[in-house]
């Protein structure tokens, strides 16, 4: 195994920090997982020892990984303001071959560099401004995966925390939204007046979540208010068991994503879901709802992404290195 290996690929986003042990053939020889999140670390200390801190948390997890001396590169909020080292926007259009020639290098002690993906920004006009950070490099997986999609045009929906859906034109992220959908869901199912009539149940309702979807679908969207507080009577007059409400609330909402989302997606062109499983199989039963299905699901595409913008930074200079 010594002699395949050919990268370190970190995925540090806000929540936690996942690293990949790559071979020549970009794939996964070893995976390692912690909480040591982007926004988590920048909690712990002040702006001037947030670098040391990284250091520590990235040698804690893959000493042996950083022993070989392979070359490391990282996507995600590691690169935000509060992240290790501020690696910038690149803004709308980006051409995701392009990405490896705006890599910005860290460098920490006992000759430590890492490199880290920028993010992208689109600014439409007459509109707040969107950010991503780490979905970019998701992107560029899928791409790498698919080179129909490399050669054409097609939507990436990448479900999470933050919903983005990306179009992408010839190998270009011309355009994406993001939606608030899976932190909307938290903090509802958590904090909200709703909380007090979700029971815990460790299965999932598909009905609930198909009528919810269905409440979503027929309202076009609209009135989400008031649909959310429809949770609550629902199971106040026990239509909708407690146990089930959880799921009927991500149909809600996630139904409200789809048929805001879908009024920019083209029937012909292809749908493709990318993230955990899981989540994408909510996204998959939702768009039915819709009349509408998804062409492929990837489940984790950071990795084939790192991969290939590592791949194509071999074969070039990178930004003047910035040491921590």
């Amino acid at each position: 195994m010594a002699e395949q290996r050919a990268l370190i690929a970190l995925d540090w986003g806000s929540s936690s920090l996942r690293a990949y042990l790559m071979d020549d053939a970009a794939e996964v020889l070893e995976s390692r997982t912690s909480e040591s999140g982007a926004s988590r670390l920048s909690l712990e200390v002040a702006a001037v020892d947030r670098p040391a801190i990284f250091e520590r948390h990235l040698r804690s997890l893959i000493p042996d990984w950083l022993a070989s001396g392979l070359p490391v590169l990282a996507c995600g909020m590691v690169g935000s303001a509060h992240g290790w080292v501020e690696a910038g926007y690149l803004e709308c259009p980006v051409d995701i071959a392009a990405l490896h020639d705006r890599l910005v290098v860290v460098e920490g002690s006992g000759g430590l560099r890492v490199r880290i993906v920028p993010g992208v920004s689109r600014h439409p006009v007459g509109a707040a401004p969107d950010v991503m950070r780490g979905e970019e490099t998701q992107v560029a997986g899928v791409l790498a995966r698919d080179a129909r999609l490399a050669n054409g045009v097609a939507w990436i929906v990448l479900p999470g925390t933050h919903s983005k859906w990306v179009k992408v034109e010839h190998g270009c992220i011309v355009s994406f939204a993001t939606r608030m959908t899976g932190e909307l869901f938290e903090l509802l199912r958590s904090h909200s007046v709703l909380a007090r009539s979700l029971a815990p149940s460790t299965s999932f309702d598909a009905d609930a979540f198909e009528r919810g979807c269905a409440a979503a679908r027929e309202a076009g969207g609209a009135d989400v208010a008031r649909h959310l507080f429809g949770v609550r009577t629902l199971g106040l007059f026990g239509r909708v068991p407690a146990t089930s409400l959880a799921d009927y609330l991500s149909g809600l909402l996630i139904g409200a994503e789809l048929a805001a989302a879908l009024v920019d997606v083209e029937a012909d062109v292809p749908l493709v879901l990318a993230g955990d499983d899981r989540l994408c199989d909510r996204y998959r039963r939702g768009l039915a709802h819709f009349g509408r299905t998804c062409d492929e699901t990837i489940a984790d595409a950071s990795a084939l992404g790192l991969w290939r913008i590592a791949r194509a930074a071999s074969k070039s200079a990178c930004r003047p290195s910035i040491t921590s």
